[in-house]
């Protein structure tokens, strides 16, 4: 009888003291108790709504929006349903990040570069960017660019025209552009196509060094594909060079393209201000690969170019690809701050839906939804581009 009280006992003292049973236990327990308190939540939020008699769903989706948009890449008007309106928000949305993620990494990388120039006033320069813009918060420049347009810029009548075709005033910036063609499309799709066919052949340049040692000119050869192909297929397509040239008409440009003020204070803003920590993080970077790799590329005589592709980038992106990152996901929930400028994005449409239909949970889940969206979509491709370029260890 006493050794089975003994085993007993000690079967307890050893599942106590099991990590792997123990923190099995607690996981458990935590659900339960995060499950409880969702459900609480949940039951207690459509009690209340029920109570004050305030309808929940999506179904006011399919209702008339009744409400216009300034700006929007697709055909819109207040007659449309509230889904449509949203997906306009959505797609504003989507267009400032990816512009401003593009020229924001362009920036930065030009800043953080200059930044450990030799030469004493580029590297100053770089310096005094980085302070001031990192120094004061994102909305207060989007205040100041916005006001910059407004107030500063002048009427189109005394619009500032620095070269042909280009026009900044107050009612935004318009340029020529060249009058959509259907060479065009073909255009867009021989880039597209160049770009699929560098990657594989990036691929096959990449085994052939490994195999044999020979470099391949690669970055040539890309850049010549990228513009030749689409200029063979201008030429076929009869080599349109009608252009659509804004003009003066009464208070406002007529044709070419005109980039509002709010869509550019936006703009600008958030790319100054991203730029700056960009700059920052690829200074890190490059500063984190070792003097001496540096050195003994150059003492097997390899020229600054091939040293900064084959021997530093490839190390510092390992540093440098998660922060940036991180910095992507920032520019693109800092978009959300355009409510404040009055640009059309997401939130601003979403806030609008509430305030009509009352449907706050529903639109504020919405919110939340498409940003978590982007920044996971984000997440994933800056994750899989740095499984790429990671360095295999031998």
């Amino acid at each position: 009888m006493t050794k089975t009280n003994t085993k007993v006992h000690s079967d307890k003292v050893s599942f106590w003291y099991d990590p792997g049973k123990r923190s099995f236990l607690y996981q458990v327990g935590t659900l339960l108790m995060v499950g409880l308190l969702g459900y609480y939540l949940l039951s207690n939020t459509l009690s209340n709504l029920e109570r004050q008699s305030i309808a929940t769903g999506f179904g006011f989706l399919q209702k008339e929006a009744s409400f216009e948009i300034g700006e929007s890449l697709i055909s819109y008007s207040a007659a449309d349903r509230y889904a449509r309106a949203l997906f306009v928000g959505m797609l504003n949305t989507l267009l400032v990040s990816f512009i401003g993620i593009v020229l924001t990494v362009i920036l930065g990388t030009f800043i953080g570069v200059a930044r450990l120039s030799k030469n004493w006033l580029v590297k100053k320069l770089a310096a005094v960017y980085i302070e001031i813009f990192q120094d004061i918060p994102v909305l207060l420049q989007l205040f100041f660019w916005y006001a910059f347009f407004y107030e500063i810029l002048p009427s189109p009548r005394e619009a500032l025209n620095p070269f042909a075709g280009f026009f900044m005033s107050n009612r935004g910036i318009v340029f020529t552009v060249p009058v959509l063609d259907q060479t065009h499309i073909y255009m867009a799709v021989a880039f597209i196509i160049g770009w699929i066919f560098i990657f594989f052949l990036r691929s096959w340049a990449k085994a052939r060094q490994e195999k044999t040692g020979a470099l391949f000119p690669i970055v040539k050869v890309s850049v010549g594909i990228l513009i030749g192909l689409p200029l063979l297929v201008w030429l076929l397509g009869g080599a349109p060079t009608q252009m659509d040239v804004p003009v003066l008409e009464g208070f406002n440009f007529q044709g070419g393209l005109n980039v509002s003020p709010e869509f550019s204070a936006l703009l600008l803003g958030l790319v100054l201000y991203t730029a700056a920590f960009v700059a920052e993080v690829v200074r890190a970077g490059i500063q984190s690969v070792s003097h001496g790799q540096t050195e003994a590329a150059m003492s097997l005589g390899l020229k600054p170019g091939l040293i900064l592709n084959l021997v530093i980038l490839p190390q510092a992106l390992r540093v440098i690809i998660p922060p940036l990152t991180s910095q992507m996901l920032n520019l693109a929930k800092n978009s959300s701050l355009a409510v404040a400028i009055g640009y059309p994005d997401f939130v601003s449409v979403a806030g609008t839906t509430i305030n009509q239909t009352g449907q706050a949970i529903e639109g504020v889940a919405m919110i939340m939804a498409v940003y978590l969206c982007f920044s996971l979509l984000t997440s994933a491709f800056m994750n899989w581009y740095n499984k790429n370029i990671a360095l295999v260890e031998r």
